[in-house]
């Protein structure tokens, strides 16, 4: 690698942009230097307001109404057509909403464009890099298209580099990269002038395991330093591990929003539980087939699953009974459902 003087002198200068801009045009704009440190925030950085977005007779979006606030990161779950990406557009300053209204840091994104961009980074689904240029040029170029000028902006992109894990291939062309490596510097481009809100629409599409580990690190390092993220994504067990909240859109309509947790306890009434015993198998489950909530029991050995419908004192309820029969129980288990599953529940598949 360049010595960090000759790559100052080279890739810093004033001649160092690109032929072609136009690709730029759409995803930023000329806006001061936001800097930040992280406190908890007390009003939410993204505040969707009621959104609703119609292209002729097509509703895209419907009332739609969420919040995330400093240090979260908002999982936003949908199929195809369900209307993620025209509400993520709006957050951008990319659409104008029919009705409604979408604030970043306080700011609307209808009314207030210019502001909005210079606290937010968005990182879309299909995004453009420029082959005959190497990660530095390309970094500098964006910090400078966000105002960014002089030692800002050489430290800007110094500090971009190192957080993405480029500053090693900082003088590869971007032609060489991978698309793991690709994906980096495009979330590079929209955090280098250090937004208080990142939108990522699909970040790890496309991506092999150990990329989608590397990027989903990097974006809860983001969360962690205060940044407010909203990502979506059809990899929704990504989602599950590193989101504190998500909302579930279909046909534009936000149908279940909360903490992955909460989610999957309201969606469902019915629970899969697995028990244990030492001893009186059949007895016990002909005693659990005569309870009023109980249903597709199943024996294997000496383990016992069912159906249980009801909540938590459900199960302690079962559990007590199961105990009060003197049947020995070493173990018992509700099994969580996983986030697809509870995907699949709520949404029909629907497209508009």
């Amino acid at each position: 690698m360049e010595n960090e003087d000759a790559l100052d002198k080279r890739a810093f200068s004033s001649t160092s942009t690109p032929a072609n801009i136009s690709a730029a045009v759409e995803a930023i704009a000329y806006a001061p230097k936001f800097s930040h440190g992280f406190h908890q925030e007390t009003t939410p950085m993204i505040e969707v307001r009621r959104i609703y977005r119609w292209f002729g007779s097509t509703q895209a979006v419907s009332d739609l109404s969420f919040e995330v606030k400093a240090g979260q990161v908002f999982g936003f779950i949908g199929p195809n057509g369900a209307g993620k990406t025209t509400s993520m557009r709006i957050l951008a300053t990319l659409e104008l909403p029919t009705y409604g209204d979408a604030l970043i840091d306080g700011l609307s994104s209808i009314n207030d464009p210019d502001l909005v961009r210079g606290r937010m980074g968005f990182m879309p689904d299909g995004f453009g890099t420029y082959p005959n240029m190497d990660c530095v040029e390309y970094l500098d170029f964006f910090a400078r298209a966000y105002g960014l000028v002089g030692k800002d902006r050489i430290a800007a992109v110094k500090r971009t580099l190192a957080f993405t894990g480029l500053d090693k291939i900082a003088s590869k062309s971007i032609r060489g990269l991978s698309k793991g490596m690709r994906q980096r510097l495009c979330l590079g481009r929209a955090i280098v002038h250090q937004p208080k809100v990142l939108i990522l629409d699909e970040p790890a599409n496309g991506l092999d395991p150990r990329a989608r580990i590397e990027l989903r690190q990097l974006i809860k390092q983001l969360a962690q330093e205060g940044v407010a993220v909203l990502v979506s994504s059809h990899i929704l067990t990504e989602l599950a591990e590193m989101c504190d909240q998500v909302g579930i859109i279909e046909r534009g309509k936000l149908l279940a929003v909360g903490s992955v947790q909460e989610i999957q306890g309201a969606s469902s009434t019915v629970r899969e539980v697995r028990l244990k015993l030492i001893a009186k198998v059949h007895e016990a489950s002909q005693w659990l087939l005569q309870q009023p909530h109980v249903s597709n029991l199943r024996v294997e050995g000496s383990l016992i699953t069912l159906s249980l419908a009801g909540d938590v004192a459900a199960q302690s309820q079962l559990l007590r009974g199961l105990v009060q029969c003197d049947f020995d129980v070493i173990e018992f288990a509700s099994m969580e459902r996983s986030l697809e599953d509870v995907f699949m529940q709520i949404t029909t598949g629907a497209v508009q």
